[in-house]
């Protein structure tokens, strides 16, 4: 059973860039935004993977 949110290294690992990419564009006010919509736990940052099959056309 694969799970259903993922961390930031993790989709980092999954996407091929880097950590900080995705946690400087995630940031609230970013110029330019992440195109796959976070959820925030407290501090943590986690992604549905719904999300970002969606988003990689799968």
């Amino acid at each position: 059973m694969e799970k259903r949110f993922l961390s930031v290294p993790e989709l980092a690992d999954l996407l091929g860039i880097s950590r900080s990419t995705i946690y400087h564009r995630c940031a609230r006010g970013a110029e330019n935004p992440f195109p796959i919509p976070s959820k925030r736990i407290g501090r943590l940052v986690r992604f549905d993977r719904r999300d970002v099959e969606e988003f990689m056309g799968e």
